[in-house]
């Protein structure tokens, strides 16, 4: 993205989500919400030249093209829209910068919009992206949550993933034997990139290696499994709209609870992600995942059923 401003992106990802959102548009209409998009069009008309230009330069940056129907109203359109709408990074990348610009925008009611905030993404993601491009060794000092004292070594950075506002490191360690290993950001206390470079595996794949997995814990040597759960016809109407896992799938719904099916290896964070649900949510399968939680939550009971 050098040499483009960041008021110029800004325009670049306002012209792409219009576009998305209303799928397809004219040229005419399309003009029209630029002038009432005052913040960056200052009222004036989008040239068509200038039109022309961002939509070379969008396909250059993000990969997205912005075609026309070449008859009757000649109307835009985003080529292979569905891969746009359907997550990953290019998509993950244009509904920040959407927000962005809405933020950005929204400075006379900036104390009526509140955030979350994530923690452990601006000191270190860029070095470790960097250092991926070009497969450099990490030297790394790290203070684990479950460790008195903090550790230097150096590691192959595989990946990087998001999860529950922490950003998170898949790194294979050069002292380390077996699988890589998952490293908080946020508990990096030092990272410097090393001259010296490594070769990813050629059989390695981010996504396959969390292929089942619910959130950040990986256990690729169990097998992926059926879970069905019972949830209460409120608490359905949250999951449904927001999906818990990419699998889910809702095969019974009547006016007091629905049923949802999983196909995942059942970890502790997906364990926290139901039980945070409290009472609208019964594991029904497999038995043994059943027992787990209901033992979790009994001794849950023996903490609160004591006298204080």
């Amino acid at each position: 993205m050098a040499g483009k401003g960041p008021n110029l992106i800004r325009k670049y990802v306002w012209l792409v989500d219009t576009i998305n959102r209303n799928q397809k548009i004219s040229f005419d209409d399309l003009n029209k919400k630029w002038k009432e998009n005052e913040d960056l069009s200052g009222g004036t008309d989008l040239p068509k030249r200038t039109f022309e230009n961002w939509r070379k330069a969008i396909e250059e940056m993000f990969d997205i093209n912005i075609e026309n129907e070449r008859c009757d109203e000649y109307r835009y359109y985003i080529e292979n829209s569905d891969d746009l709408n359907n997550g990953g990074l290019r998509s993950w990348i244009i509904n920040t910068f959407c927000v962005s610009n809405t933020l950005l925008g929204s400075q006379s009611v900036k104390d009526r919009i509140l955030l979350e905030y994530v923690p452990s993404g601006q000191a270190y993601l860029q070095t470790i992206i960097e250092a991926m491009k070009e497969n450099r060794v990490l030297n790394m000092t790290y203070h684990s949550f479950w460790k008195d004292k903090e550790g230097n070594y150096d590691v192959h950075p595989y990946c990087v993933k998001l999860f529950r506002q922490r950003w998170y490191m898949v790194a294979q360690g050069t002292c380390h034997d077996g699988e890589p290993r998952i490293y908080a950001l946020d508990r990096i206390q030092e990272l410097n990139v090393k001259d010296e470079t490594f070769e990813l595996p050629k059989d390695w794949d981010a996504n396959e290696y969390f292929d089942g997995s619910y959130g950040i814990i990986t256990n690729p040597h169990e097998e992926k499994q059926i879970v069905k759960i019972k949830v209460s016809a409120s608490q359905a109407n949250y999951i449904r709209s927001l999906k818990i896992h990419e699998s889910q799938e809702e095969v019974e719904c009547n006016e007091e609870y629905s049923i949802f099916t999983f196909f995942l290896r059942p970890e502790l964070d997906f364990q926290q992600e139901l039980l945070k649900n409290g009472e609208d949510v019964e594991v029904i399968e497999p038995q043994w995942f059943r027992n787990e939680i209901g033992e979790k939550i009994k001794r849950m009971w023996d903490k609160y059923k004591r006298k204080k």
